[in-house]
């Protein structure tokens, strides 16, 4: 029986039809996914997906939520793994950040769109905010040691969001003027903690 063909076992569907929705998402774009293509590519029935996601919605949320999750983990080994030091953890949650905006385009797009839409499902809502969480307690600690100065550490690391983000965004579309990514990151993160410091 060709591999394509071959069942699945019941366990092992989801995530299947989660893996091949993803990297149908980066090759052709959120239009380009749906339930009936993921069945066919995946060997099974038209129905079978319907045992997991009630409509392409819900396989759309679940692609979500799990992408939130993913980033959620390699920032946390960032944090982790880093100099126990806030500059230095900021400096490693965003490189790695950028690092995974570049290599799940299309993903990242829709995790943040889902995210922000109107009626969000509170799975997709919850798992969006651990990274931005994660931002938030480098700066928390910061000011907690003296590092840099008052302001509200929501607002800082929505600052710092931007700041990486818009970075990741310029990369994609190849206006960096051909300066090389970590660098540019690890300059921003220089500059931006330089501007928190307290005189």
């Amino acid at each position: 029986m060709p591999a394509a063909e071959q069942p699945y076992h019941h366990g092992s569907l989801r995530q299947v039809l989660l893996t091949r929705a993803e990297n149908t998402l980066e090759k052709d774009g959120v239009d380009g996914l749906s339930l009936r293509r993921l069945a066919r590519e995946a060997g099974v029935s038209h129905a079978a997906p319907s045992k997991h996601f009630r409509d392409r919605q819900a396989l759309l949320d679940a692609l979500v939520e799990q992408g939130f999750h993913r980033l959620t983990k390699a920032l946390e080994q960032a944090f982790e793994q880093a100099e126990p030091h806030p500059r230095a953890r900021l400096g490693a949650v965003a490189g790695t950040y950028v690092t995974f905006a570049l290599t799940h385009r299309e993903l990242l797009a829709l995790m943040y769109s889902s995210k922000l839409a109107p009626g969000a499902a509170a799975e997709v809502v919850e798992a969006g905010r651990t990274p931005m969480d994660l931002t938030v307690r480098i700066i928390t600690e910061a000011q907690a040691a003296g590092d840099i100065g008052p302001g509200d550490p929501w607002h800082i690391a929505l600052v710092a969001f931007a700041t990486f983000h818009g970075i990741a965004t310029l990369a994609a579309g190849g206006m960096l003027y051909g300066a090389p990514v970590d660098e540019l990151v690890a300059a921003a993160s220089d500059t931006f903690w330089r501007g928190l410091a307290r005189e």
